[in-house]
């Protein structure tokens, strides 16, 4: 079994690995690759949908008025970020805020694993309807899902995952600020369950490779875009 100290230097080794990432054509519009931020060891993670521009600016997850919502939230069960890990299922941010392409998802989602591998989170609110159909791995809606946790198999390790309506969808409409209100709040007893069973036979996820580029041909002699990066600690200092 990985120490904390042990998971966190992975971890830190997986921000490296996205940092540098070229997967999808994102990497040539962003300013920032927005890996997550908060606390390496925490019982609690949240996944959103992709980076905003003010995310893809300061680098950090969640910092505009969703974000404010989100720490609004969290105060309401006596808890801060720095209790939680925050990261999004996109890395970096889509032109224009539009919402992520399958292949966009598709390049970057062994990150999101890669994190949920190491971090051990007991309970997992997905926010909205990327997040949530990217680990269930089924179409069905957030409207239909948001409230219900359940069980499921992560990689190597078995979660509580419970879908929520992204703070974003709430910020001006005050019956799905309601719902999403009266669904957070079910999230102490949800931690207080502890960790679901886990799978008998564990292996280790798989380490990161790198794809091959279709477009590698064409544009070998072409450097990734890095304007605006942060150094490591910018984002490695919060976990």
């Amino acid at each position: 079994m990985r120490t904390a100290s042990e998971r966190r230097e992975l971890l830190k080794a997986v921000y490296e690995g996205a940092r540098e990432c070229t997967r999808c054509p994102l990497s040539q519009t962003r300013t920032t690759v927005v890996f997550g931020a908060g606390n390496a060891d925490a019982d609690l993670m949240f996944i959103g949908e992709a980076p905003g521009a003010n995310e893809d600016r300061m680098g950090l997850p969640f910092v505009g008025q969703a974000g404010k919502l989100l720490d609004k939230l969290l105060a309401e069960i006596g808890m801060e970020r720095g209790d939680v890990f925050i990261c999004n299922t996109l890395k970096c941010r889509p032109p224009d805020n539009r919402d992520p392409h399958p292949n966009e998802i598709e390049a970057c989602q062994d990150y999101l694993r890669r994190q949920v591998d190491l971090i051990e989170p007991t309970v997992i609110c997905t926010l909205g309807n990327f997040s949530t159909k990217l680990l269930r791995e089924d179409t069905t809606g957030i409207s239909r899902l948001h409230g219900h946790e359940e069980v499921r198999i992560i990689g190597p390790r078995a979660v509580r995952l419970y879908p929520l309506y992204h703070p974003a969808a709430a910020l001006y409409t005050p019956s799905t600020l309601e719902a999403l209100r009266t669904d957070f709040h079910r999230i102490p007893e949800l931690l207080a369950l502890g960790p679901p069973e886990q799978p008998e036979q564990s292996e280790p996820i798989p380490e990161l490779d790198d794809p091959a580029d279709p477009d590698e041909d064409e544009d070998e002699d072409e450097e990734p875009s890095t304007r605006g990066e942060p150094e490591p600690a910018a984002q490695l200092g919060l976990f």
